[in-house]
């Protein structure tokens, strides 16, 4: 298979390190033959709303073509930290607050409908990137992990779940590498049932699950078996019908994605291009919200 579409990307006006200027996406995504793509710079919370609209103020300068896209990437997060940082007395913390919530304490995302209306919001995608508030062991991450990714395929704002099951943070080995806990070391230890609720979920509410190719696929960070394993369950996705997307999650200052290994792991697993999800190209103009 050839990938053609992108929906991951993230420019230098996210609040993280990327550098990807909007005139280098566009010609690198020519050059690789990404024919449909979008940007989705971050947002955890309301405090990052001024991001993306400098993100968007930037794509619109490019005069986007119809098949040029502006989306945004969601923070699973929970109503508990939005009410704390709207009370005042947080400051504009960038990642949110991410610790001292209740467990348990209902989700949320940090954007509403207006905001996507405002800003010219074409599609929203949205992952699990932290724990929420419980002890860092395998069991009670799963669970919270689980319960992450079923907030996000239920929720009527989110088009594509991000890299379900990506870990960035405790249980990392002094070379830099994830060999162990959660599940990088056996991806069994996540019940094949909440497997199995999830896709029912994604099926159901009409969403798009993402074969994230930086931060799943070719993360040099995982183990070789994890990888080969995760490309295992995307294919099991496929065939309980869910929809899959592409997205690169691109956070560098060049557009250098490496398609033509991610293409040899999908074919692995049935995965092609014409199969995948993708938005139609604009028909009223990228200056229309």
């Amino acid at each position: 298979m050839s990938i053609t579409s992108d929906w991951h990307i993230h420019s230098r006006n996210s609040c993280d390190e990327a550098s990807l200027a909007v005139a280098d996406l566009i010609r690198d995504a020519a050059r690789h033959g990404i024919r449909d793509y979008g940007l989705t710079d971050h947002a955890h919370t309301r405090c990052n709303l001024p991001d993306i609209a400098a993100s968007r103020e930037e794509y619109l300068a490019h005069d986007p073509s119809p098949r040029f896209h502006f989306g945004v990437e969601v923070s699973s997060v929970s109503q508990w930290e939005i009410d704390e940082i709207a009370r005042g007395g947080r400051g504009s913390p960038t990642y949110g607050l991410r610790e001292g919530g209740p467990p348990g304490a209902p989700l949320a995302i940090g954007i509403a409908a207006e905001d996507v209306e405002r800003l010219g919001i074409e599609y929203v995608v949205g992952g699990a990137h932290w724990p929420m508030y419980v002890p860092i062991e395998r069991e009670a991450v799963i669970r919270d992990y689980h319960r992450q990714n079923m907030f996000l395929a239920t929720h009527p704002l989110v088009d594509v779940v991000a890299h379900p099951w990506w870990w960035w943070g405790a249980w990392r080995d002094s070379d830099g590498m994830f060999r162990r806990e959660p599940w990088l070391d056996d991806f069994g230890a996540i019940p094949r049932s909440m497997h199995d609720e999830f896709a029912a979920a994604a099926r159901q509410h009409g969403k798009a699950v993402e074969v994230n190719i930086g931060a799943m696929l070719l993360n040099p960070f995982y183990p070789e078996p994890f990888r080969r394993r995760y490309v295992e369950y995307l294919a099991a996705l496929k065939a309980a019908g869910v929809p899959l997307s592409i997205g690169s999650d691109c956070h560098s200052d060049r557009y250098d994605v490496e398609f033509d290994r991610a293409e040899e792991m999908l074919a692995t697993a049935g995965v092609r291009d014409d199969e995948l999800w993708r938005l139609p190209p604009r028909t009223d103009g990228a200056h229309q919200p």
